[in-house]
């Protein structure tokens, strides 16, 4: 029992950890989204949407509540968005996307986490021809019709419509993000989630081994609190 006890109490404590880790990611995206265009989500769709995507992952009401009053304060801090680029070992493309109040802070612990890893982090724009950036909508599947779907969201953009693990994936182009966005609302649809993300145009396969470092160095930036994302395109 001590054994089987202790992996629940490891794997609960790290789910604990990833939900505390999506609801500062959130909070922060809920205060730049009110300082860029105000507290009312009816008339702020960035807003809007994170308030949508910090309801699917069962963020309470009242810390997002909290983030929208203090990101009405003037004493609330402003974040500067900033794209770090750089590769991981064995040649992998790895881009962070972090929202930060210190700049300097933030690119010494990237160039910590990569190089302790064997890597380095590049220029900006260096990884641009290996990522896309692409529009992704996780919709709950149950009473919709995939197909029928598909055929009246394609003038909204969208470009790939599948079905994963009880959802269904709406992918659109970067410039069509707000139309589909739009266009779901319209529909009254129950979106999970809705948010920008680098895709890779290409992937690289590696040993186990060496799969094992990239997920090291990644687990290591997403630790990071100033981090909101990150991607590579690692196979």
């Amino acid at each position: 029992m001590g054994r089987a006890f202790e992996f629940r109490k490891a794997r609960k404590f790290k789910r604990w950890d990833k939900m505390s880790k999506a609801f500062t990611r959130l909070g922060k995206e809920i205060v730049m989204a009110v300082k860029e265009a105000g507290p009312n989500p009816e008339t702020n769709s960035r807003l809007r949407t994170a308030i949508n995507n910090a309801k699917g992952v069962n963020m309470p009401k009242d810390r997002v509540e909290a983030a929208i009053k203090r990101a009405s304060s003037k004493e609330e801090k402003d974040y500067e968005e900033v794209v770090y680029e750089g590769y991981g070992p064995h040649g992998i493309a790895i881009l962070v996307e972090t929202a930060t109040d210190n700049l300097n802070r933030t690119i010494a612990n990237m160039r910590v986490y990569f190089s302790r890893a064997g890597g380095a982090v590049g220029k900006t724009g260096s990884l641009d021809f290996i990522f896309t950036r692409k529009g992704i909508f996780k919709i709950a599947a149950e009473g919709l019709d995939i197909e029928e779907l598909e055929l009246e969201l394609i003038d909204a953009g969208a470009e790939d419509i599948y079905e994963h693990e009880g959802e269904i994936i709406v992918e659109t182009a970067f410039t069509d993000f707000g139309a589909m966005q739009k266009a779901l609302e319209e529909k009254e649809l129950n979106v999970i989630s809705a948010e920008l993300q680098r895709v890779p145009n290409t992937r690289t396969e590696l040993t186990d081994e060496q799969a094992e470092e990239i997920e090291t160095l990644v687990e290591k930036i997403e630790e990071d609190d100033d981090v909101q994302a990150v991607y590579h395109n690692m196979a």
